[in-house]
Protein backbone atom coordinates (compact mmCIF):
# COMPACT_ATOMS: atom_id res chain seq x y z
CA UNK A 1 0.00 0.00 0.00
CA UNK A 2 1.65 3.33 -0.80
CA UNK A 3 2.16 5.46 2.24
CA UNK A 4 2.77 9.83 2.46
CA UNK A 5 6.44 8.68 2.45
CA UNK A 6 6.86 6.69 -0.88
CA UNK A 7 5.22 9.26 -2.37
CA UNK A 8 7.76 12.06 -0.42
CA UNK A 9 10.62 9.32 -1.46
CA UNK A 10 9.91 10.29 -5.09
CA UNK A 11 9.29 13.83 -4.85
CA UNK A 12 12.56 13.43 -3.71
CA UNK A 13 14.23 11.85 -6.73
CA UNK A 14 13.38 15.23 -8.54
CA UNK A 15 15.17 17.20 -5.54
CA UNK A 16 18.21 15.05 -6.33
CA UNK A 17 18.42 15.46 -9.80
CA UNK A 18 18.38 19.21 -9.42
CA UNK A 19 21.18 18.99 -6.92
CA UNK A 20 23.94 19.85 -9.28
CA UNK A 21 25.16 23.24 -11.09
CA UNK A 22 26.28 21.13 -13.84
CA UNK A 23 22.50 19.59 -14.50
CA UNK A 24 21.03 23.47 -13.77
CA UNK A 25 23.46 24.65 -16.56
CA UNK A 26 21.91 21.88 -18.79
CA UNK A 27 18.47 22.94 -17.87
CA UNK A 28 18.96 26.26 -19.02
CA UNK A 29 20.48 25.51 -22.28
CA UNK A 30 17.42 23.37 -23.22
CA UNK A 31 15.34 26.55 -21.43
CA UNK A 32 16.11 28.08 -24.80
CA UNK A 33 15.60 25.09 -27.47
CA UNK A 34 16.13 21.07 -28.41
CA UNK A 35 19.68 20.16 -29.19
CA UNK A 36 21.72 17.73 -28.99
CA UNK A 37 24.55 16.00 -26.20
CA UNK A 38 27.41 17.12 -28.46
CA UNK A 39 25.74 21.07 -28.07
CA UNK A 40 24.79 20.70 -24.65
CA UNK A 41 28.58 19.28 -23.83
CA UNK A 42 30.45 22.07 -25.22
CA UNK A 43 27.89 25.05 -23.86
CA UNK A 44 28.05 23.23 -20.03
CA UNK A 45 32.13 22.98 -20.64
CA UNK A 46 31.55 18.91 -20.27
CA UNK A 47 32.77 16.13 -21.79
CA UNK A 48 30.10 14.11 -24.09
CA UNK A 49 30.56 11.37 -21.65
CA UNK A 50 29.69 13.24 -17.98
CA UNK A 51 27.05 15.88 -20.23
CA UNK A 52 25.29 12.29 -21.16
CA UNK A 53 25.53 11.13 -17.64
CA UNK A 54 24.31 14.37 -15.97
CA UNK A 55 21.15 14.19 -19.04
CA UNK A 56 20.97 10.41 -17.87
CA UNK A 57 19.45 11.97 -14.45
CA UNK A 58 17.07 14.56 -15.02
CA UNK A 59 15.53 11.95 -17.85
CA UNK A 60 15.10 9.58 -14.58
CA UNK A 61 13.70 12.48 -12.82
CA UNK A 62 11.11 13.42 -15.61
CA UNK A 63 12.59 16.82 -15.85
CA UNK A 64 13.96 16.15 -19.77
CA UNK A 65 12.97 13.80 -22.40
CA UNK A 66 14.73 12.68 -25.73
CA UNK A 67 14.57 11.33 -29.27
CA UNK A 68 17.26 10.10 -31.73
CA UNK A 69 17.45 12.12 -35.01
CA UNK A 70 20.01 10.67 -37.53
CA UNK A 71 22.75 9.36 -35.06
CA UNK A 72 22.34 11.93 -32.73
CA UNK A 73 20.07 12.41 -29.16
CA UNK A 74 18.24 15.17 -28.95
CA UNK A 75 17.02 16.21 -25.80
CA UNK A 76 14.29 18.58 -24.67
CA UNK A 77 12.22 19.72 -21.37
CA UNK A 78 9.65 17.79 -20.65
CA UNK A 79 7.71 20.38 -19.01
CA UNK A 80 7.32 24.42 -19.59
CA UNK A 81 6.82 24.77 -15.66
CA UNK A 82 10.46 23.46 -15.32
CA UNK A 83 11.45 26.76 -16.15
CA UNK A 84 9.24 28.16 -13.02
CA UNK A 85 10.75 25.91 -10.85
CA UNK A 86 14.70 26.61 -11.51
CA UNK A 87 12.84 30.32 -10.63
CA UNK A 88 11.58 29.54 -7.73
CA UNK A 89 14.49 27.85 -6.38
CA UNK A 90 16.83 30.81 -7.62
CA UNK A 91 14.48 33.21 -5.79
CA UNK A 92 14.38 31.43 -2.44
CA UNK A 93 18.43 30.67 -2.60
CA UNK A 94 19.05 34.94 -3.39
CA UNK A 95 16.21 35.40 -0.39
CA UNK A 96 17.58 33.16 2.26
CA UNK A 97 21.61 32.36 1.65
CA UNK A 98 24.11 35.05 1.75
CA UNK A 99 25.94 33.92 -0.12
CA UNK A 100 24.34 33.71 -3.03
CA UNK A 101 23.66 37.47 -2.87
CA UNK A 102 26.97 37.79 -2.35
CA UNK A 103 27.84 35.95 -5.81
CA UNK A 104 25.17 37.62 -7.39
CA UNK A 105 26.28 41.01 -6.35
CA UNK A 106 29.57 40.13 -8.00
CA UNK A 107 28.60 39.18 -10.86
CA UNK A 108 27.02 41.97 -12.10
CA UNK A 109 29.26 44.11 -9.80
CA UNK A 110 30.39 46.65 -12.47
CA UNK A 111 27.44 46.96 -14.56
CA UNK A 112 26.72 50.26 -12.57
CA UNK A 113 29.28 51.99 -10.51
CA UNK A 114 26.70 54.64 -8.41
CA UNK A 115 23.91 52.26 -9.01
CA UNK A 116 22.03 54.62 -11.19
CA UNK A 117 20.51 51.87 -13.43
CA UNK A 118 18.77 48.98 -12.49
CA UNK A 119 17.97 45.84 -14.56
CA UNK A 120 14.68 46.36 -16.57
CA UNK A 121 12.03 44.25 -14.42
CA UNK A 122 8.86 42.41 -16.49
CA UNK A 123 6.52 44.97 -15.82
CA UNK A 124 8.99 47.95 -17.05
CA UNK A 125 9.58 45.89 -19.66
CA UNK A 126 6.24 45.53 -20.78
CA UNK A 127 5.37 48.87 -20.65
CA UNK A 128 8.20 50.17 -22.32
CA UNK A 129 7.29 47.90 -25.86
CA UNK A 130 3.49 48.63 -25.38
CA UNK A 131 4.43 52.44 -25.59
CA UNK A 132 7.50 51.52 -28.30
CA UNK A 133 9.84 53.56 -26.19
CA UNK A 134 12.22 50.72 -25.91
CA UNK A 135 14.24 48.44 -28.69
CA UNK A 136 14.37 44.75 -27.53
CA UNK A 137 17.88 43.03 -28.18
CA UNK A 138 18.31 39.41 -28.00
CA UNK A 139 22.30 38.56 -27.95
CA UNK A 140 21.51 34.86 -27.74
CA UNK A 141 23.22 32.35 -30.35
CA UNK A 142 20.79 32.39 -34.06
CA UNK A 143 19.62 29.22 -33.15
CA UNK A 144 18.25 29.73 -30.09
CA UNK A 145 16.87 33.16 -31.65
CA UNK A 146 15.23 31.31 -34.11
CA UNK A 147 13.48 29.14 -31.77
CA UNK A 148 11.79 32.06 -29.89
CA UNK A 149 12.46 35.34 -28.67
CA UNK A 150 10.67 38.51 -27.77
CA UNK A 151 8.61 40.22 -30.28
CA UNK A 152 10.16 42.48 -31.91
CA UNK A 153 13.48 41.82 -31.03
CA UNK A 154 17.03 42.39 -32.75
CA UNK A 155 18.86 39.21 -32.77
CA UNK A 156 22.71 39.96 -32.15
CA UNK A 157 25.11 37.40 -31.04
CA UNK A 158 27.65 39.25 -28.86
CA UNK A 159 30.24 37.94 -30.83
CA UNK A 160 28.94 40.19 -33.74
CA UNK A 161 27.66 42.77 -31.56
CA UNK A 162 30.94 45.55 -32.93
CA UNK A 163 30.32 44.04 -36.90
CA UNK A 164 26.52 45.27 -36.60
CA UNK A 165 25.90 48.25 -34.64
CA UNK A 166 24.01 49.85 -37.21
CA UNK A 167 21.03 47.87 -36.53
CA UNK A 168 20.29 49.49 -33.23
CA UNK A 169 18.68 52.67 -32.79
CA UNK A 170 19.99 55.81 -31.38
CA UNK A 171 17.12 57.31 -30.27
CA UNK A 172 15.27 54.89 -28.25
CA UNK A 173 16.44 53.04 -24.84
CA UNK A 174 18.66 49.56 -25.74
CA UNK A 175 16.73 46.61 -23.70
CA UNK A 176 19.35 43.48 -24.08
CA UNK A 177 18.18 39.63 -22.24
CA UNK A 178 19.74 36.78 -23.08
CA UNK A 179 19.10 33.21 -21.41
CA UNK A 180 18.37 34.02 -17.97
CA UNK A 181 18.98 36.14 -14.81
CA UNK A 182 22.59 34.32 -14.56
CA UNK A 183 23.54 35.14 -18.44
CA UNK A 184 26.29 36.95 -18.72
CA UNK A 185 26.15 38.07 -22.31
CA UNK A 186 22.86 40.72 -21.98
CA UNK A 187 25.67 42.20 -19.13
CA UNK A 188 28.75 41.62 -21.63
CA UNK A 189 26.73 43.82 -24.13
CA UNK A 190 25.29 46.21 -21.96
CA UNK A 191 28.83 47.48 -20.79
CA UNK A 192 30.47 47.65 -24.22
CA UNK A 193 27.25 49.49 -25.80
CA UNK A 194 27.26 52.05 -22.98
CA UNK A 195 31.12 52.26 -23.68
CA UNK A 196 29.28 53.41 -27.50
CA UNK A 197 26.94 55.88 -26.29
CA UNK A 198 24.52 53.48 -26.49
CA UNK A 199 21.21 53.72 -23.94
CA UNK A 200 20.83 50.50 -22.27
CA UNK A 201 19.75 48.28 -19.94
CA UNK A 202 19.59 44.65 -18.92
CA UNK A 203 16.25 42.41 -18.95
CA UNK A 204 16.84 41.01 -15.05
CA UNK A 205 15.26 37.97 -16.08
CA UNK A 206 15.53 35.72 -19.77
CA UNK A 207 14.03 34.61 -22.83
CA UNK A 208 12.55 31.22 -20.82
CA UNK A 209 10.95 33.55 -18.02
CA UNK A 210 9.19 36.54 -20.04
CA UNK A 211 7.88 32.77 -21.72
CA UNK A 212 6.67 30.69 -18.57
CA UNK A 213 4.81 33.97 -17.72
CA UNK A 214 2.67 33.43 -20.31
CA UNK A 215 3.99 36.48 -22.04
CA UNK A 216 3.79 37.02 -26.41
CA UNK A 217 6.81 35.28 -28.18
CA UNK A 218 7.37 34.93 -31.31
CA UNK A 219 9.61 32.75 -33.66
Amino acid sequence: MTSQQDLLDTLAQVARALGNGHRLALLERLAQVETSVETLANTANLTIGNASQHLQHLRRAGLVTAHRSGKQMIYRLTDERIVTLLSLLRQVAETNLAEMERLVGQLFADEDANGALEAVSRDELLAGISSGKVALLDVRPEEEFEAGHLPKAINIPMAQLENMLDKLPRDREIVAYCRGPYCVLSHEAVQRLRQLGYRVRRFQEGYPEWKAAGLPVAS
